[in-house]
């Protein structure tokens, strides 16, 4: 065969190859749209005949189940900025009797937290950095004692719900998150999807507070039915606000970013203020004061002393103080100057009253077993029969369904024993103390701004939770968690100087104020992402 008989020859055989293979991937496309088309009208049917004869909508909630499945399978990152996005909308339901889940997040976290593990396992691709840092190892010895502590809990399956619900908070936003945050721009869109949610129910809350602002009850109950109380609200907004503020002044927000930052620190402000949570606004307050005291450049270990040294005047005085604040009569009030007054009325503040009856009855727990506490999760149905009438406010229960031990020092306490409240406490102390070190050591001014700004957010908590504690919830253990995780990230990835920067002046980057960090002498580096 000559030559070019040959090309002509080859050139109609790969046009027959050719619309051959068209042909396949026609009849392959044709196949999946065919089952696609079957399993929608499946769908349609079984949705039509619980509607019909059951009067039940469920089955229509399969296939998004199944889109969020393919989401987590395939974008595992998507899938945990879209539980952030839903955490505040997220509501509890009660799918089987006795077990109530906030949907539809905490399923979501079941299942990213299942394809995490295994992932994990499958890859062995888990920075051993993040594992051997103090704050994780911390964490998996509390993780490890809340799981002993079960075992000889008062209620062993209470506990053990306890404690997994408490893996499936800290997986994807703690050791998931700080993976993930070794990008400062997942940082960013961590923030901004809870920012956008919670903004979107202080809108609501407070457009139902503007026509109700005689009545307290009505203004404690308007965060409903996205969270419990007013107390939760409170804590979560003044979680968000330091870190709010940082992204004001950060090189990424520019023109319509920064006039949105603006707005979201304006809107959690009023929040704050309509919350009437006056532990919020204390931990705020405190925030304020350890910024100056950071600023000023004071050690970490010099401002332990001084707590210490206050709750040791406060033991030693505490009789002189407790008579004093016996006299104050100023109950909780809608108008600021009222409320800030009942902050101290511990006589006749049924909230105030309320909560020394929660934390006499858990050490009267504690003394009992010192060691090893009740269980894990087990305090509000036990602490009843603990009460003594003549610490009874008007709004005491014996039913347990009031909430727990309002703090997060004394809850773990009385649950897990002294071993329990110190690894809670060190936890704590060891992620301030790792926020400062980023701060005062980070070569790039934006990163030491960033770690200031969330240290700063998680002191809140730390000063919140002397009152209450809410880290047995979805509402606030996802930012909580995710804040933890963006210190450690930024202390595990961030270029760090030998020495601290000294805090004698501080410098303007890019036209931005320094307020959240400007270092002396560090030079002007380009931001990381985000």
């Amino acid at each position: 065969m000559k030559k070019r008989e040959y090309k002509e020859y080859k050139g109609e055989q790969g046009v027959q190859d050719n619309s051959s293979g068209k042909g396949n991937v026609l009849h392959s496309l044709f196949s999946m749209h065919s089952l696609a088309l079957l399993i929608t009208l499946a769908f349609v049917v079984a949705e039509a005949y619980a509607l019909w004869y059951k009067g039940d909508a469920t089955v229509g909630l399969v296939p998004l189940a199944l889109l969020v499945v393919w989401l987590f399978v395939v974008r595992l990152e998507t899938g945990f900025l879209l539980m952030t996005l839903l955490t505040p909308f997220a509501v509890n339901m009660a799918l089987l009797p006795g077990m109530e889940l906030s949907m539809p997040v905490e399923p979501m976290m079941i299942l990213f937290s299942a394809i995490f593990f295994f992932r994990l396992l499958a890859t062995r691709s888990y920075d051993a950095r993040l594992l051997r840092h103090p704050v994780t190892l911390l964490l998996l010895a509390s993780l490890l004692w809340m799981a002993f502590t079960s075992i000889t809990s008062e209620m062993p399956w209470v506990s053990i719900k306890y404690t997994l619900a408490r893996v499936w908070f800290v997986t994807p936003f703690f050791f998931a998150a700080a993976h993930f945050f070794k990008d400062h721009s997942r940082i960013r869109q961590f923030f901004w999807a809870y920012a956008i949610g919670l903004g979107v129910v202080i809108f609501i809350a407070t457009a139902k507070t503007l026509g109700n602002f005689s009545d307290l009850q009505t203004l404690h109950r308007v965060m409903k039915p996205f969270y419990n109380d007013h107390t939760a609200y409170g804590c979560v907004i003044a979680l968000m606000l330091p870190a709010a503020f940082y992204f004001i002044f950060s090189h990424s927000m520019k023109g319509w970013r920064r006039v949105l930052s603006l707005a979201l620190f304006a809107g959690l402000c009023i929040g704050l203020f309509f919350s009437y949570c006056r532990a919020a606004w204390i931990s705020v307050a405190g925030a304020i004061g350890v910024y100056v005291l950071i600023r000023m450049g004071m050690k970490v270990k010099w401002m332990v002393l001084m707590f210490g040294l206050g709750v040791g005047l406060f033991f030693v005085y505490q009789s002189d103080v407790l008579y004093k604040l016996g006299k104050n009569q100023q109950d909780s009030s809608y108008t600021l100057a009222d409320q800030v007054k009942s902050i101290s009325n511990i006589s006749t503040d049924a909230s105030n009253l309320e909560r020394l009856n929660r934390w006499a009855s858990a050490l009267r727990m504690w003394e009992e077993e010192p060691v090893l506490g009740c269980g894990p999760g087990t305090y509000q149905f036990l602490y009843a029969s603990y009460q003594r009438s003549y610490q009874l406010s008007t709004i005491s229960t014996n039913a347990g369904d009031l909430g727990n031990a309002h703090s997060e020092y004394i809850g773990p306490m009385t649950e897990q024993g002294v071993p329990g409240v110190a690894l809670v406490a060190l936890l704590f102390l060891t992620t301030f103390a790792t926020g400062v070190r980023v701060y005062r050591t980070a070569k790039d001014p934006h990163t030491a701004r960033m770690a200031l700004a969330f240290t700063l957010s998680l002191l809140t908590y730390y000063i919140h939770g002397v009152f209450n504690n809410f880290l047995d919830t979805d509402k606030l253990s996802v930012p909580f968690w995710g804040f933890t995780a963006v210190i450690v990230a930024l202390d595990v990835y961030s270029e760090k100087h030998n020495k601290p920067i000294p805090n004698e002046k501080t410098r303007t980057i890019s036209g931005t104020p320094a307020d959240l960090g400007g270092h002396a002498d560090s030079p002007i580096e380009p931001e990381l992402k985000g």
